[in-house]
This record gives structure tokens, C-alpha cells and sequence, in this order.
């Protein structure tokens, strides 16, 4: 089925890798080609976009990029973006397979005919293999150090109380095969919100475990991830013992609880009063690479509350931004070196009901195959009781998948 997607110059591949993190979720989506596309500049880009799903109850998939906040504020966003996904872009399918546990459904004009298809495909698609130039970051480990203590010394002052904080890593000069980048990134860190997706010559390979928000009915949640411990794979105890840490750490626990009233109040601008809950609070998850804390609000929506309203409620999400939201927002423009892009935004799909499931952008690498350059980004939530160095040494962490995939390909 990924073979298959060489065929399209857009399309969107969504795999949990057979995680099971409540609520359960349908296995992988995969949506080809484009029979009707929405490509927005923040502005008017969401209103827009719920203008479309209300006259086409269709599936639709598609991406919100994080500098879409600046049509939720009057904020700008003037760092280089050399990447260039669109701030909002969605696109019908014309071609979707949706895997189940126990099933493979294709919703196209010949079912039969596109299995036939697929089914046929021999060698993988390539363009050609790997030629990545040196990885370098866009700040080095001392102003990064610094940067921190800034930082913290806005949070001294009352400015907010955590912020999070990026730094870029990249490639000039690069040829990148992504379908064989996507499968040794997902060998790697096979994490349960993953993605690969294509937009013409914008690329994303995706290894994200967090999920920003999903609705079933009026039912809505979001998992944000505030906690992170470095596996031990080789001592099962010493494992353990690292997982319990992070699981007593007063430190995670601040960074986690301060994202979850976030996002308790985000959800309660468009839940019914008294609905919103936290259904699990520090709950520890395991990943190949790191052990990460992960809480579960929920709540139930209003009547009427439409897709452009919960996400003008909730975006960007908490874990990615820090508190207050809007002062943090300005905080971020001001201290990182590279706009985010699609990086820290959210991929995923509306169906023709109404639900949807949205993962956070993390983990991932990005690639225009036009400009031949390669990025990924790294960050971590900042607290006055950061340790900068800590801070330092938990971002190489989440960027070591990425970089060995890089490396090794």
C-alpha cells in the first residue's frame, strides 16, 4: 500500500503501528490523489475550510500548520520557513483504504481494480537513494544554554509560567528517498500517531506519539505528552527504574498538570459545563526511544459546535506552546531561529459524520525535494526549575531517531 502511493503527488498515510493507546482507532488510513484541494493562507483560512465541509460531507485529510495561529491572534510569523507546507491545506481523495484489525475496506470508483493494482506492485518506489549532506543545528549547545536562562528569567518575572522552546536541525544540499526514509524512521520508532504524507514536493516522515484532539460523536479528547526518560534497552531493570522516575518526577509532573489545565480550559469553551474531566493524569507510556507522561482530558461538545470553533478553542495545542498561550506564542516568535512550518502543528482527517483525529507534529522529518533541503526539529517545555543542560540533552534524545535514520540511509 505504500509502494502504491508513488502513483500520487499527494497523499496522506496515517499508521498507529498496532498501538493500543485508548480510545482504539482503526489500524492505518491511507488517501491518495486530490479530487478537490484546499491550499489557505492564515486570514480567513478556517472559516473557509468549514464552509467546504459543510456543503461536501466528504473524507477529507490534511494538515494545520502551526503559524495558522496568527489568524487566531493577531501575532506574524517573520523567521525563514524552508520547508514551505501551506498554513491549512486539505484535499478529498479520490482513492481510501481504511485497515482494521481485521479488514481492509477501499473506497474508490473500482475497488476491485485499485486491490488488483496494489496487489501487483513489485519493488518499492526510489528516487534514487540518500545523499545528505552534514546535520547541523541551528543553534549550538551554549546559546542554546543561554537562551534557557533567558527564558527562565521571563518566567522569574511573571511573563508565563512554562514555554516551549525548539531548535532546528538540518541539511543543505540533500537528496532524500522518503518512502525508504519513511520505512526506516518507522522501524526505528514505530509510535502510534505516525505519518507519511506528500504535498507535490514537500515531504513529511512522521514518528509522532501524541494525539492533539479526536472526536466520536459529541465525545471529544485530547492526550497531550509532558514527561520525558531516555530508555535503557539493553537492563530491563535500570529501564524500570528510569520509568518510575519519570513517573515521581516533580519536575515532569509540573510541566504535565500545567498543560492539562490548559487544555481543560481549551475544551471547555466548547464543552458543556461540568463535562470536561481528566481520564487519566500522569499516565506513563513506554515508546522505543524514550518513556513519555501522557495525560487524557475529554468532555462532551456542545450542540452545534462546529470543526472551525473547537479549533479556534485549541490550537495550537497546550504541550507545544506553554502558559499563557498567547504570551508564550510571542515568546517563541521571539527566541527560536526557524519558523515552525507544519512542525508542531497537527495531520490527520474529518470524516463525512463529522469526527476527526489530529496527531501533534512531532518527530518528524520534513524535506522539499525542489530546494533539496532536509529539516527536523527538537523541544522541550520550560519551567524555572529547568536544568538547561537537561533541557540540552532531552532534545539530542528526540532527535536521535531522526539522525540515525538520516545517517544510516
Amino acid at each position: 500500500m505504500l509502494n502504491f502511493s508513488s502513483r500520487f503527488n499527494t497523499f496522506c498515510f496515517l499508521d498507529n503501528h498496532g498501538y493500543n493507546i485508548p480510545p482504539h482507532t482503526q489500524e492505518c488510513l491511507i488517501a491518495y490523489g486530490a479530487k478537490r484541494i484546499l491550499k489557505l493562507s492564515s486570514g480567513n483560512a478556517l472559516s473557509t475550510l468549514q464552509a467546504f465541509i459543510d456543503s461536501h460531507k466528504c473524507w477529507l485529510f490534511g494538515h494545520l500548520a502551526y503559524d495558522l495561529k496568527n489568524e487566531l491572534d493577531p501575532l506574524t510569523s517573520s523567521h525563514n520557513d524552508p520547508i514551505g507546507f501551506p498554513d491549512l491545506f486539505f484535499f478529498e481523495p479520490e482513492i481510501l483504504l481504511r485497515l482494521s484489525e481485521k479488514e481492509l475496506t477501499i473506497e474508490a470508483d473500482d475497488p476491485e481494480k485499485i486491490f488488483r493494482e496494489i496487489m501487483e506492485i513489485g519493488m518499492p518506489f526510489s528516487n534514487g537513494g540518500n545523499d545528505v549532506n552534514t546535520i547541523s543545528s541551528r543553534i549550538e549547545r551554549d546559546e542554546y544554554i543561554s537562551t534557557i536562562n533567558r527564558l527562565k528569567q521571563h518566567i522569574l518575572r511573571g511573563d508565563c509560567y512554562e514555554i516551549n522552546y525548539c531548535l532546528e536541525f538540518f541539511a543543505s544540499e540533500s537528496t532524500l528517498d522518503p518512502l525508504e526514509t519513511y520505512r526506516l524512521l518507522s522501524a526505528v520508532s514505530p509510535n502510534p500517531f505516525s505519518a507519511f504524507y506528500r504535498l507535490e514536493d514537500k515531504w513529511m516522515m512522521c514518528a509522532s506519539p501524541e494525539r492533539y484532539i479526536k472526536k466520536e460523536g459529541r465525545h471529544i479528547l485530547s492526550q497531550p505528552i509532558k514527561g520525558t526518560s531516555t530508555r535503557i534497552k539493553d537492563n530491563e531493570a535500570l529501564d524500570a527504574h528510569k520509568k518510575e522516575d519519570l513517573f515521581h518526577s516533580s519536575k515532569d509532573r509540573s510541566e504535565n498538570v500545567m498543560v492539562v489545565d490548559l487544555v481543560r480550559n481549551d475544551l471547555a469553551k466548547v464543552c458543556e459545563e461540568g463535562t470536561v474531566k481528566v481520564d487519566e493524569l500522569y499516565g506513563i507510556y513506554s515508546f522505543p526511544q524514550v518513556h513519555q507522561m501522557i495525560s487524557t482530558v475529554s468532555g462532551e461538545l456542545k450542540k452545534d459546535i462546529a470543526f472551525e470553533e473547537i479549533i479556534r478553542a485549541s490550537f495550537p495545542m497546550g504541550s507545544m506552546t506553554g502558559a499563557p498561550k498567547r504570551r508564550v506564542l510571542e515568546l517563541i516568535e521571539e527566541y527560536e531561529k526557524t519558523r515552525r512550518g507544519i512542525f508542531s502543528g497537527a495531520l490527520g482527517y474529518l470524516s463525512p459524520d463529522g469526527d476527526f483525529d489530529f496527531n501533534v507534529v512531532i518527530r518528524s522529518i520534513f524535506y522539499n525535494e525542489t530546494s533539496r533541503y532536509i529539516s527536523f526539529l527538537a523541544g522541550s517545555g520550560i519551567t524555572f526549575y529547568s536544568d538547561p543542560e537537561k533541557e540540552w540533552e532531552e532534545c539530542l534524545v528526540k532527535a536521535a531517531a531522526m539522525k540515525e535514520v538520516l545517517t544510516k540511509s
